[in-house]
């Protein structure tokens, strides 16, 4: 079993990622890829690879595969960075600071728009069919939002621009009848925005897990709704990526992670309980927090169908200039 140790990744934080990293740490881990047709994992034969992540809940999929010993039992030796924001990523992926990412489709498909070479390896996680989700629109009581057309002329707050928050909130809300462009946006940290909406600075929050509960847990506010699975119906809420150099220079590593990402996905969605206990320390967050809160629905299917319908989006309120070909940008 592979263990994780904290340290700082100075390339990334030198590129403005910010951030912290952790190694997996093994031992017998080399800069040797594996031959073909697997790996020796028991000799050391590891290829060495960093995955960026977002601290939000369900990264702890990519940690609870390394502790598993499932990248290592496909030939993988694991280090974690970690960003604020998955476009933040694609820089780092793209000029070769990290191997792999995990972020927003809607992301990926903006720096293809903007010339960058990415790659679509798998799928990573998806808002939930039915039933309660893992993000969503939350409000105060007494706040007079009703639905999601009566967001127009006020202010909510996402993580970041131009992404999956606004988009598909500007959706729903000319779907609630009102003028999208009416919708005003506030850029701010997730751990920031409760006490933001409970002092009156910001009419409506879009907050994703573990952020989502604790929010919740205080009676004057609601949920409004969860904007994702109410706009595009299965949408994934995150993707993991590569840069078209790194597939192409690199196809039996590319194949090792999309089969260990997988697997690690199914092994975490099938052993909730246990991967959560791993997010106190991933996360610094109390237990009682990790233990109520609800991970993502997990899978490393492409949902080809539902990243088409964000590019159909992302053209339709100017956020990209053209219609994503996801035949060129899904490796196979």
């Amino acid at each position: 079993m592979q263990s994780s140790r904290l340290t700082l990744l100075s390339a990334l934080a030198a590129a403005g990622l910010a951030l912290t990293a952790c190694s997996s740490g093994s031992p017998s881990g080399t800069d040797e890829a594996p031959a073909s047709g697997g790996s020796d994992a028991a000799a050391g034969d590891l290829t060495q690879v960093t995955v960026g992540l977002v601290p939000l809940a369900a990264s702890i999929a990519v940690e609870y595969g390394i502790q598993e010993g499932i990248f290592e039992k496909h030939g993988l030796d694991v280090e974690i960075a970690l960003a604020n924001a998955g476009a933040a990523m694609l820089p780092a992926v793209s000029n070769g600071q990290m191997d792999f990412g995990v972020g927003n489709p809607l992301s990926v498909l903006t720096a293809v728009d903007q010339g960058l070479d990415m790659k679509i390896v798998a799928g990573y996680c998806n808002s939930a069919d039915a039933g309660e989700d893992t993000s969503g629109v939350v409000t105060r009581v007494d706040a007079g939002i009703e639905d999601y057309g009566d967001l127009a002329g006020k202010t909510t707050s996402i993580n970041a621009l131009r992404t999956l928050g606004d988009l598909t909130l500007m959706d729903l809300a000319e779907q609630g009848g009102s003028d999208p462009a009416d919708v005003k946006f506030a850029e701010m940290p997730f751990q920031d925005m409760p006490a933001q909406l409970e002092q009156g600075n910001t009419d409506a929050i879009w907050i994703p897990e573990p952020f989502l509960t604790t929010a919740l847990e205080d009676p004057d506010n609601e949920l409004l709704g969860y904007s994702f699975r109410d706009s595009i119906e299965g949408m994934p809420t995150m993707v993991t990526f590569t840069s078209g150099t790194f597939a192409e220079e690199n196809p039996e590593t590319v194949e090792q992670f999309q089969a260990a990402i997988t697997e690690a996905l199914a092994a975490t969605d099938e052993n909730n309980d246990e991967a959560k206990k791993l997010l106190p320390e991933f996360m610094s967050l109390p237990e009682d927090v990790a233990t109520a809160l609800k991970l993502d629905e997990l899978g490393g299917e492409v949902r080809e169908d539902q990243i088409q319908a964000i590019g159909e989006l992302a053209v339709k309120y100017g956020f990209i200039d053209q219609e994503p070909d996801l035949d060129s940008m899904i490796v196979q």
